[in-house]
């Protein structure tokens, strides 16, 4: 071998660069996990609100379609003066004669009469709780069913019998029905029969107490004037239609004009199956501020990961000397130090990532909903840690790297 001739100094395998670049984290246990604190709770917060947004979506549209999305609601609105339109007696007819709708159920709000536990409770005190009369087959229109007890029927619609929605249950205190129970409505004593499932489609039904049209006509005076002169039952505030899949938007489309031939603008039609999508795609809107605390989390993570990794520069001088006299290159110091921040962040995304993804699994199974974790959830949390680890140890690494085999070796 010539004078002349020179040697090149090898390349570390993977493996020992690993090896390596894990002696720091090795060696100093607690304050590499201390230091990965930051990047696993923000991580864990990143993958967290969006699985939760996630499944809380998946859940509410499992939801939507299990209900079906082929409800449509027709109620009373205003007229141009402001006052509360009233919809025809005829209204629920005419739209059963709709070739494409295969459902229409009414109820029409009772007011002013309120329902209360006693006769006692102040009538200011309505709790929010509306009184309605609502025909015989609105369970299956609006997609719900009875928790307990029984809904209206032939006989019970013309007597003082009364169906709690949810809700309505819930703020009267009543949880079941019992023989004799009863709730002061319209001043006079009515019979709970029922309490009502949330109706998710409608959820004007929970916060209600509902009677029969021959009920309400008989004791709360809820009537009106047919056009023949005689007194009739009195007249639905809101309808509840379903039609067939495929002509959902054809019969939208019509129905202001056939609820109200000669005011069709004093109708309001709406689609609760498309606002409560429209409210699950809004709930997105809120993920940038949690967003936003998992960034700042990340933030102190790779502060924490920049300090930890100058003052194991500091510390492993001598390490870095005797590496040096012994013919590692620059960039063999540069990769390991560098190589070493990864590592340590990586440990905190990967362990921030497990934990975002048990919240997310232990949340939706408490609400039944379906576990989504997006691909972009883990994936960016893995990779903002690992770009965090790179960002935050490069520095050190590069004052690591200049770092003389004499200088170095003086602190020993």
């Amino acid at each position: 071998m010539s004078a002349t001739t020179q040697l090149i100094p090898a390349r570390l395998r993977s493996g020992d660069m690993a090896r390596v670049a894990s002696v720091g984290l090795r060696t100093r246990r607690l304050r590499a996990a201390l230091s990965a604190l930051g990047i696993a709770i923000g991580v864990a917060a990143i993958v967290a609100v969006l699985g939760l947004s996630s499944s809380s979506q998946a859940g509410l549209l499992a939801e939507i379609d299990q209900l079906g999305t082929n409800l449509l609601v027709v109620s009373n609105g205003q007229t141009f003066t402001g006052q509360a339109a009233t919809l025809p007696l005829s209204a629920p007819a005419m739209i059963g004669r709709i070739t494409p709708v295969t459902r229409v159920a009414d109820t029409g709000e009772v007011s002013p009469a309120n329902v209360f536990r006693s006769p006692l409770i102040p009538s200011i005190d309505t709790g929010g709780l509306t009184v309605d009369a609502a025909s015989l087959d609105l369970l299956p229109a609006v997609g719900t069913s009875v928790a307990q007890g029984s809904y209206l029927n032939a006989a019970t619609a013309i007597e003082p019998a009364v169906v709690l929605g949810a809700a309505a249950a819930q703020r009267l205190g009543i949880d079941r029905v019992y023989r004799d129970e009863r709730v002061w409505l319209g001043g006079m004593w009515f019979y709970v029969i029922g309490i009502l499932k949330p109706a998710v489609l409608a959820p004007n039904i929970d916060s209600s107490a509902l009677i029969g049209y021959a009920a309400a006509k008989r004791y709360v005076d809820y009537t009106s004037t047919a056009a023949n002169g005689k007194t009739t039952d009195g007249p639905p505030t809101t309808i509840y239609v379903r039609a067939q899949n495929s002509q959902v938007n054809a019969v939208d489309s019509v129905l202001g004009d056939t609820a109200d031939p000669e005011n069709p603008s004093y109708v309001d039609v709406s689609q609760p199956s498309a606002a409560l999508t429209a409210r699950a795609d809004a709930q997105g809107a809120f993920n940038g501020l949690f967003l936003g605390l998992g960034a700042v989390a990340l933030l102190v993570g790779a502060v924490g990961v920049a300090n930890i990794m100058i003052i194991s520069v500091l510390e492993r001088r001598s390490e870095i000397g005797l590496r040096r006299a012994l013919g590692a290159t620059r960039g063999q110091i540069r990769a390991q130090f560098l190589s070493e921040a990864i590592l340590l962040a990586l440990l905190g995304g990967a362990v921030g990532v497990a934990i975002g993804a048990l919240a997310t699994a232990v949340y939706a199974h408490t609400k039944h909903w379906a576990v989504v974790i997006p691909t972009e959830a883990w994936a960016g949390g893995i990779a903002s840690a690992i770009l965090i680890g790179a960002i935050a140890g490069l520095l050190p690494a590069i004052r690591a790297a200049r770092l003389s085999p004499t200088d170095a070796l003086r602190t020993v």
